[in-house]
Formats: structure tokens, sequence, C-alpha cells
């Protein structure tokens, strides 16, 4: 569940996804505008001890700031996993989640500069085997076209693939059954995998591997030793974050988040003194300590707004999307650029950057997303830009994390309610065998003990079926998109036999019905 905030609709997730709380209006002009002072930064330099001690919120935390080139203030407070007691330090490598996609996009900003492609190169012929539903779009969808997510995909297209095991390549592949959830660049719609084919396609096409290109084009001239887009180097570092969920009001250190399949979209880990190396990067608009890294007109593209992405619920000004940031305007016409990220199997990540004046933060946590992230970082901005906190943000990102839909949780029925009329099932013999189609494969309905079962995906991971009413069954999902119980309804033929089941939590983009084999 990688995500973003940028908007305060809700645009599914992004496994998580949308939100923001910018507050934008256009104002003044850009040569009467006042800049930040260094004291005004350090006053707000110094709350963060203060804000951080809020950190019993989440049991682990780092915080970066960078002004002027230069990194003023990386800390880290709480502890690596509730179990050791570890602390967190300015050097612990967190999982980054969706912060990944503005660091992704400076990665194919460098691939840019370097001159074999551009961001209006087709992915089709960086990468010919990449097909999407609709032959035209195929041949004319872009990488900006991904990294804007206006190509057509809908939200989170491919992330359930990776819930049920399947590797990067078929997800990809598998792509091309997908319909469209919208007609080309008529819509924002957040998707780690059309993301993800972008940079594969950008890398591939200057002879590199993903993880590679990001190493040698932005981790290793940056000197970002702690820093990569693999998960075992990740697994490898003995400072590293744990990620935690909540169970019974109680921080727990539970699950492992694998994000190698979207490792362009949300696959980063590194620690808050590296990532600060990013930022004073980003701020120097592609150079660091006085050298060029990254080419500035290609960097300057992933800034620029490319796709609405709603409206502030405030002011009604539009907010937009770039090539992997959040990009609005604030009241005095300020260019101001986000990102959040977040595991809901435990990490929440949020970068607050305003280019012209030249500042930013970025906050990283081990922690199921609760808000706490962007409240801290849109808190420390206002306090360096307006001296005061415009908004209780921690109150209001807690109240906004606190519903499902905000998380791009999309429930479906409640199954805990006992059914209203209960009949008896089929024998089971009516529902035994096997079941296919195109996006998802094949699923397996087998008799357990006298209780049904389904076996899905590459890993062969089998569910317990409990029966709920008439021809529907109860399963409990698992992995980052997770929805609690969900149904898997069977369709009876004259024959009494089923002929095809539809399995709930993965029929929202309607490819979760399933038509029976011939034994």
């Amino acid at each position: 569940m990688s995500f973003t905030v940028g908007t305060m609709n809700r645009s599914k997730h992004a496994g998580f996804a949308g939100f923001a709380l910018i507050l934008t209006t256009l104002g003044t002009p850009a040569e009467e505008r006042p800049h930040v002072t260094a004291e005004e930064v350090a006053r707000a330099v110094a709350a963060l001890d203060a804000l951080a001690a809020k950190q019993t919120s989440v049991p682990g935390l780092a915080i970066a700031v960078v002004f002027q080139g230069k990194a003023v203030y990386a800390k880290g407070f709480g502890v690596r996993d509730v179990n050791s007691k570890a602390p967190v330090n300015a050097d612990t490598v967190f999982q980054l989640a969706s912060v990944s996609k503005p660091i992704g996009a400076t990665v194919v900003a460098a691939l840019v500069g370097d001159g074999k492609i551009t961001w209006d190169s087709p992915l089709n012929e960086l990468y010919p085997t990449f097909v999407m539903f609709d032959p035209w779009v195929t041949h004319q969808v872009t990488i900006r076209d991904m990294y804007a997510h206006r190509s057509g995909l809908p939200e989170h297209a491919g992330d359930l693939l990776e819930d049920l095991g399947f590797t990067r390549a078929e997800i990809l592949r598998r792509l091309r059954y997908q319909h469209p959830g919208s007609s080309f660049r008529s819509h924002y719609a957040y998707t780690n995998f059309g993301m993800t084919a972008a940079a594969i396609a950008a890398a591939k096409a200057c002879g590199m591997e993903w993880e590679n290109a990001s190493e040698e084009k932005l981790y290793k001239p940056l000197g970002m030793s702690s820093t990569s887009s693999r998960h075992s180097d990740f697994l490898a570092r003995a400072n590293k974050a744990l990620g935690h969920v909540l169970v019974d009001g109680k921080w727990v250190q539970k699950f492992q988040r694998d994000p190698d399949t979207q490792s362009p979209a949300g696959g980063v880990s590194s620690s808050i003194n590296d990532v600060a190396k990013w930022l004073r990067l980003q701020l120097a608009n592609g150079k660091f300590e006085g050298k060029t890294v990254v080419d500035e007109k290609a960097l300057t593209e992933t800034r620029r707004p490319h796709m609405l992405t709603g409206y502030n619920p405030f002011t009604g000004v539009p907010t937009f999307y770039g090539l992997g940031w959040n990009v609005s305007y604030d009241e005095q016409g300020r260019l101001r650029l986000n990102h959040s990220g977040a595991f809901a199997l435990g990490a929440a990540t949020h970068v607050n950057v305003a280019p012209g004046e030249q500042l930013g933060i970025v906050v990283l946590t081990n922690a199921y997303p609760i808000g706490f992230a962007e409240a801290l970082g849109t808190t420390f901005i206002d306090l360096a830009l307006y001296g005061r906190s415009t908004e209780d943000w921690f109150a209001l990102f807690k109240k906004i994390f606190s519903d499902p839909a905000a998380l791009g949780v999309t429930t479906g029925f409640d199954y805990s309610k006992a059914p209203t009329a209960p009949a008896p099932s089929l024998q089971a013999d009516a529902y035994v065998g096997t079941y296919a189609n195109d996006f998802f494969g094949y699923v397996s309905i087998t008799e357990q003990r006298g209780a049904l079962a389904m076996t899905i995906g590459p890993r062969n991971k089998s569910f317990p079926l409990q029966h709920y009413r008439h021809d529907t069954f109860t399963y409990q999902t698992e992995d980052e998109n997770a929805v609690g119980l969900s149904g898997v309804t069977f369709t009876i033929g004259p024959d009494g036999k089923a002929t095809q089941m539809t399995v709930e939590n993965l029929n929202i983009h309607g490819e979760g019905t399933f038509k029976r084999r011939p034994r």
C-alpha cells in the first residue's frame, strides 16, 4: 500500500491514497514575495524536538531538515523495534514506501539527461513486450504518462497481483488484461505498477536494471551508502527500523513488507542522513556539492503540474500531480512539493518541500499510517514560513487517517453480521474444481476435512472458506491490501454445479470473476 498525500479528495490509496492538506491559493507575484530567513527556519527547527515528543504516537521516527544547501537537522527518536528496544538514530534505515516515487523520478531524470530517452519516449519502443489493454494506447503511452498517473489504468492496477505473489515481470505482462479505468490521459489514477513499468523501460533503454540504475545514477554520486532499491539490502542492515501495526491499541512488530516487485514506486530503503543528501540535490536543481548529478531541465519537468488531482477543500484552488511529486502553490504563489508513503504492514513517510525557499523536511516512521508523519512535516513548514501552525495538523490528519476510505481500503459487505436468511449450501462437490481468468490466473476450490478451501496465485496460497449464506462463502484476506473478511460467491448452473465464482476483494475493477474449467 504505497500512497500519496496530494489532494484532499480520496483517490484510492493510493493503497492508500491520496490526500493533501496543503492549503493552496495563488497570490503575491514572485518578485514581491518575502523569503524565509535563517532565523525563522532556526525557530522552526528548535520546535522539532517538542513536536517529535509526540512520537509516542509511533514506535520510532527520524527527521531531517535541509535549508540553503545544508542539512540543518537530522535526528532519530523512539525505537527501531518494540521488542529489542534498539534506538533510532539518523543512520537508521527505514522503508520509504511511496517516497520512493520522487526519488525514482530523480533517477529517471538523470537517465533523461543522458540523452538516450526523453520523458516522452513511448514505453512500447523501449520495452516492446509491455502491452496495454487498448492497442492504440500501447503505442502512445509514454514515461511521462505513467509518472503522471494518467495512463488510463485504474487506481492501483496490479497491486493485488503483487499480494498474490506474482513476479514483477508477470504483473507487468498481465496489465494487458486490465480494463482501463478511464480514457487515456483524461483522469488521474494512482498506479504503482504503471510507474514501475515506465521506470523499468527507462532503465532498460539505457542498458541497465532499475536497481543498478538507481545506485549508479543517484545513490553512489551522492554518497547515499545506506540507500538501496533492493529489499535484500534492507534486510541485511544491522541498523534498520522494522514495520509495526496496531493490535488492540498497541504497536506490534508482526509483518515484513517486501516491495521489490514495485521497487521504483515503493521499494527504496534509506536513512534520514541519506535522504537529506537527495533533498539537497533537489533544492540545488540537480547539483550536489557543486557538481551536476542530474540534468536541471529534466529534473524541472518532475515539478511541473501534469494532471489535476483535485481541489483544495478550503480554498477551491486546484492541486496537481507532476512526475513523482504532488504539486501545488501556496497563498504567496510559491511552488510546493510533497509526497507521502505508506505500507499497511508498517511504514509511513512524508517529504514536504518549498523549493523557492530552499527548504524541505523529510519524516520517516516505522508505523502503520496514522497521519503523524504528514502532520509533523506540514506543521514544521507552517512554522518556518508563517511563524505559526495554520491548522491543528495533528488532530486533522489523525481524523482523516482514522477513516478506512482515506487509506484506500474498500471493505465491501460487512460479513461480520449474521446473514438475515441463511440457507444450507450445496454439497461440496458442487463447488470443487478449477476456475480461471486472464488477469489473476487459476483458482482451485478443494474440499479439506469436510470444508472448502481456495488456493490462488503462484505461491499456491490456501484460504479456508466459511459458509455464509446460499452460495456465498467468506475468507480472511492477507497482506498489504487486506480488507478483513471478503466474500466468494458461486453462480450455479442448471446441472446444480458452479459455473463461475466471484471473489469480492479481487473484483474492485471487475477482474474478480473466474469461470469454471472443464474437468
